[in-house]
């Protein structure tokens, strides 16, 4: 039985890094908000935002040592499976990524201990510098793992000799053409990803009345918190599109299921792509919106995979379906948001129990989306590993046969079927419990919409209390 390495190398490392991903979704979002929590309580010795914090914190330290442990694996795939690609862009992304352990990765070290285990230990302010370095190392990893992520998707500063790869401009590799915006669209989206868990665990201590002035303030201000970020990634998004239709236009095509270069395209809502047969099947679609979209002019051209040989291009499915789920999924967002405001103005943003169980529900959501940018990202660069330079197939380590790539997926699928459900439980535990309260009524925060009374008593009368 014949097994292709290169496949099977894809599918372990997209089954390493979809489960790594989630945690820096939920860990660097996670750590501006407990900054802005710790700065609060600094600020006005509120007590009840100190109580919220080390809630969160408990959460946080979970979550940023599953991401820690996944995120060692990711580099060890690159020397084992991936050994060609490693020797030809060493001298350019081994520095990026030492960048990001030598900085973000020591101060996040070096503070969190001090967030985890120094509250009683330092003064208040160190302790709030502490969440405030701790947030920013999380931010500065961003930067450098997305600067890597970027120069392979659009490389600039760089020339070629025998094979390798070389930096001319380090400007240049590090703030190429797609990094900006990509960095801003990545850590907005997983600052609406924490946004959403938060909101999520707050509504689910509201209708269980655990805790229900922690999680009334939660809940408040991260909807809040909410109402400048989604909108603010939809303006991202679109500047982000624009940046794709010109530097990766056949990924564009792909993500629009878009075969024949012209102008006036329609936005497709929905289509069955034939890669073989190179057309569109059962598709539902609105005339003349793609043009506008994608290039803001009414019949502005649009390439389509035709105008690309067929080896050079990705494959249409996933990535089509994969846009859509993450763009549906913002949308969706918007609308909690918008609803929000309107339950807000009535005074009722905290006891409309619909409202409540659809937060719950779209918690996970922001995951989900995350997963699905990250489809539509790396799918839609395809067949390419460093854009238009270097080959996926060509990158695969030579001595790999497809049974040892077989054998540690299989071990890396057990291991993390054990190590993220385990994780998830814990977490899980500690939502349960809540916050630590005295039920202080005076420490909750008095603003338009707050109620004078807690949940419904219909709540209770249901048994979802």
């Amino acid at each position: 039985m014949e097994l292709d390495p290169v496949f099977l190398s894809r599918l372990q490392f997209a089954w390493l890094i979809a489960f790594h991903i989630l945690m820096p979704a939920l860990t660097v979002g996670l750590a501006s908000f407990i900054a802005v929590l710790e700065g609060l309580h600094f600020f006005t010795r509120r007590e009840i935002y100190l109580r919220i914090s080390t809630f969160w914190i408990k959460i946080f330290s979970v979550a940023f040592g599953m991401g820690v442990v996944s995120g060692v694996i990711m580099p060890f795939q690159f020397g084992t499976n991936w050994s060609r690609y490693s020797d030809a862009t060493a001298n350019v992304l081994a520095p990026l990524f030492a960048y990001e352990g030598l900085t973000a990765f020591f101060l996040e070290a070096a503070f969190l201990g001090v967030l985890l285990f120094g509250r009683k230990l330092v003064p208040p302010g160190a302790h709030f510098v502490a969440a405030l370095m701790v947030a920013f190392g999380t931010l500065l990893s961003s930067f450098w793992i997305l600067a890597a992520n970027s120069w392979m998707q659009t490389p600039a500063g760089y020339e070629i000799i025998d094979g390798r790869f070389f930096p001319t401009d380090w400007l240049a590799v590090i703030f190429n053409p797609s990094f900006p915006l990509r960095l801003a669209h990545t850590v907005v989206g997983f600052y609406i990803t924490t946004g959403f868990a938060v909101v999520a665990v707050s509504a689910y201590l509201l209708i269980r009345q655990k805790s229900p002035a922690e999680a009334r303030t939660a809940l408040s201000i991260t909807l809040w918190l909410l109402s400048v970020l989604v909108p603010l990634q939809v303006f991202i998004g679109d500047q982000h599109g624009l940046n794709t239709l010109e530097h990766q236009p056949a990924k564009l095509a792909a993500i629009e299921a878009h075969w024949e270069t012209g102008g006036n395209v329609p936005l497709i809502l929905f289509t069955i792509p034939n890669d073989e047969a190179e057309r569109n099947d059962f598709t539902i679609q609105i005339p003349y919106l793609g043009s506008v979209i994608l290039t803001h002019s009414l019949g502005g051209e649009v390439k389509g995979l035709k105008d690309f040989p067929p080896d050079q291009r990705p494959p249409v499915a996933l990535p089509f379906f994969a846009f859509r789920v993450m763009v549906g999924i913002g949308l969706l967002m918007l609308g909690m948001v918008v609803v929000s405001w309107w339950l807000r103005w009535r005074g009722r943003l905290f006891d409309t129990p619909l409202f409540l169980r659809a937060c719950i529900a779209i918690g996970p959501l922001g995951f989900i989306a995350v997963l699905a940018g990250w489809t539509t990202t790396e799918v839609g660069r395809q067949p390419w590993i460093v854009y238009g330079q270097m080959r996926t197939a060509d990158a695969v380590s030579p001595s790999l046969t497809g049974w040892d790539v077989l054998l540690s997926l299989i071990f890396y699928v057990i291991v993390y079927l054990i190590i993220f459900p385990a994780g998830a439980w814990i977490m899980a535990r500690i939502i349960r419990k809540g916050p630590a309260t005295d039920d202080a009524e005076e420490d909750e925060p008095i603003e338009a919409g707050r109620p004078s009374k807690p949940i419904t008593v219909e709540l209770h009368a249901k048994g979802e209390a």
